[in-house]
């Protein structure tokens, strides 16, 4: 059973719905690890100043947002922290769409949500309503200390919560050279369009998700397995041996809730407390004022850059 990430509730209206956040995806590529030919040791990645060679202890690395004139804004750690939205452990409904509204290119990772104890009923209730009504719920939640836009889709027995890319995360299509719809389309001859409008149809069929395997990770562990049974390994030494959620105790009169929900909806008034998801604009805007802007010839040296760069280069 996978661990659970976060522990919270759904919030819509004046309702709590309390749930369990569980990863509904799994990655299952290959991850080849960087080994010594000549020791079969371990090899790791060192911190290192692009312009000198030298490597850097961590001390004396900071974080830095390079601007068009190719300064840098250097923000301190306290100062990153200070930014990071508050973690409210509510995913706050804010609206309610009809699912096929969302483009496929605006959803990102999948979760599944679990009632927490005592919260099966309101998450039932939430759930078949929504079924009912055909649409999803559109909301905010804060994971890893980032507050992510996100879908909360009924399906089947559950409730699944699917992260949303922001607007601005996408490229705009007018970047790339679609060819044009409508009057001004190329138009394609008519036994051409009759012939390929049979092909898709002759091509149709259910979707069977087991069908479609990753085939290069399935070739690798079979290769690994063939080394191992013929006793081709090689021995590698590791380095190492040389939030609180209430729960429902209370009984709650779920009916006056919704009934309070729908009447502070029809007087114009805020259905619920909004919580609260960062800090106040003016606290940040402050912690970025304040950073100090400094003219910083090389690169930022990042772990992660460097480890992806080197893993591109072997």
């Amino acid at each position: 059973m996978p661990r659970v990430i976060w522990k919270g509730a759904i919030s819509f209206g004046l309702v709590h719905v309390p749930v369990a956040l569980y990863p509904a995806s799994q990655e299952i590529g290959i991850d080849f690890d960087w080994l010594d030919k000549r020791t079969m040791d371990p090899v790791g990645y060192k911190r290192i100043n692009k312009r000198t060679g030298k490597e850097i202890d961590r001390d004396d690395i900071v974080k830095g947002i390079k601007q068009p004139d190719g300064d840098y804004v250097v923000l301190s750690d306290e100062e990153i922290k200070e930014a990071y939205p508050v973690s409210t452990q509510t995913i706050e409904m804010e609206t309610f769409v009809a699912a096929g509204e969302i483009p496929f290119t605006y959803l990102e990772k999948p979760y599944y949500l679990a009632p927490l104890a005592k919260g099966e009923k309101v998450y039932a209730l939430l759930r078949d309503a929504m079924k009912e009504a055909r649409v999803i719920g559109i909301g905010r939640v804060v994971m890893h200390t980032k507050e992510r836009l996100a879908a909360l889709i009924p399906d089947g027995d559950a409730l699944l919560l699917n992260t949303i890319r922001w607007a601005e995360e996408l490229r705009p299509r007018d970047e790339i050279p679609f060819p044009s719809e409508g009057k001004a389309a190329p138009k394609p001859k008519e036994s051409e369009l009759k012939m390929a409008v049979q092909l898709i149809r002759d091509m149709t069929g259910q979707w069977k998700p087991a069908d479609y395997t990753d085939k290069f990770t399935t070739a690798i562990h079979a290769l690994a397995a063939q080394r191992v049974k013929a006793g081709k390994t090689e021995k590698v030494t590791p380095l190492e041996d040389a939030g609180k959620v209430a729960t429902a105790g209370n009984v709650v009169d779920l009916t006056e809730l919704l009934k309070k929900s729908l009447a502070t909806r029809q007087s114009g008034g805020n259905a619920s407390a909004r919580a609260t998801t960062g800090r106040p604009a003016g606290k940040r805007g402050a912690a970025k004022k304040g950073a100090p802007v400094r003219a910083v010839k090389g690169e930022g040296s990042a772990k992660a850059k460097a480890k992806a760069k080197a893993k591109r280069a072997a």
